[in-house]
């Protein structure tokens, strides 16, 4: 019986375990509210029961001694904070110690490439960080790089594009109050969709996949073409531009960092040593899919 335990139950881990968790018989976990961890033990993601537990960041798990030395796998969604990376403050040495734990899965950014103004960038890339926020990404990357090269683990980093999908997509924005497409001459970045981001996370875990991999989609693109693509989808006016310097002073930071950036994101390592292939290249295949959910799901009720 494979045990899988995820520090970070959110968005992408839970589409990950929707999916069928591949590998892995029993899985728990950690969300940020003991209410929600409640609830998610007793529902389970899918058909797929979770022992889910209560971690914040600011204590150590109680019985995570026990929790990890249980592990086959252990994947990482948590972001860092001020103080670092609250998994690594509070469980590395657990961690280290966990003689059945081969390897972890970390899920980081490709914004710990910074600003490359539109050029290709790959795993070679030396990471510059332009932003407090993927400044903390890499240092939590080398601090769990450290901890596994002193362990003897095996540590696939997945570097995430701008991640969509059910629930989180230009359908949504078109439709909220607010919609508009922000425009930034010569702007481009990466996405890739959430069920890809699983595949990449499945074939990580069955690989026992070690070092560092662009999980990204295959097409970089300018800021408002999906939200113009899902537009036209449904047959309507796309909403109006907005040049980003207007735009720039209601943005969150997250938001930011994105248009602060500009660069092209290469994923063949993950495609050559993972052998993922991708079900939504660009974001036109995914957003068609969402829409066809969508109109199923309408359908069907």
């Amino acid at each position: 019986m494979a045990t899988l335990f995820c520090f970070g139950i959110g968005y992408t881990a839970r589409r990950f375990i929707a999916d069928g968790a591949d590998g892995f018989d029993c899985i728990g976990g950690t969300v940020r509210e003991r209410e929600s961890a409640a609830r998610l033990t007793r529902e389970g993601i899918g058909s797929r029961p979770v022992d889910a537990v209560a971690f914040d960041g600011a204590a150590a798990l109680p019985d995570a001694e026990e929790r990890l030395a249980a592990a086959d796998g252990l994947l990482v969604s948590v972001p860092p904070d001020a103080q670092g990376d609250p998994v690594l403050r509070h469980h590395a040495e657990a961690i280290a110690r966990s003689r059945r734990l081969p390897m972890v899965v970390y899920l980081s950014t490709i914004g710990v490439y910074g600003d490359h103004g539109g050029a290709w960038v790959d795993e070679t890339t030396e990471a510059a960080p332009g932003s407090d926020r993927g400044r903390a990404r890499l240092a939590a990357e080398q601090a769990w790089t450290a901890l596994a090269a002193g362990s003897g683990k095996r540590l696939a980093i997945l570097r995430l594009a701008g991640i969509y999908g059910p629930g989180r997509n230009a359908f949504l924005q078109l439709a909220g109050p607010a919609a508009r497409r922000v425009v930034k001459p010569g702007q481009v970045f990466n996405r890739v969709h959430v069920a890809d981001i699983a595949q990449a996370i499945a074939a990580s875990f069955a690989r026992q996949a070690n070092g560092v991999f662009n999980v990204s989609d295959d097409e970089p693109a300018p800021p408002d073409a999906p939200i113009s693509f899902a537009a036209e989808l449904l047959g309507r006016e796309p909403p109006p531009e907005i040049p980003f310097a207007q735009a720039a002073g209601t943005m969150s930071a997250m938001a930011l960092s994105f248009y602060r950036e500009s660069r092209r994101v290469r994923n063949e390592r993950m495609k050559r040593e993972l052998g993922v292939r991708l079900h939504y290249p660009s974001y036109r295949e995914g957003l068609r899919a969402l829409l066809a959910e969508r109109e199923g799901a309408s359908l069907g009720a």
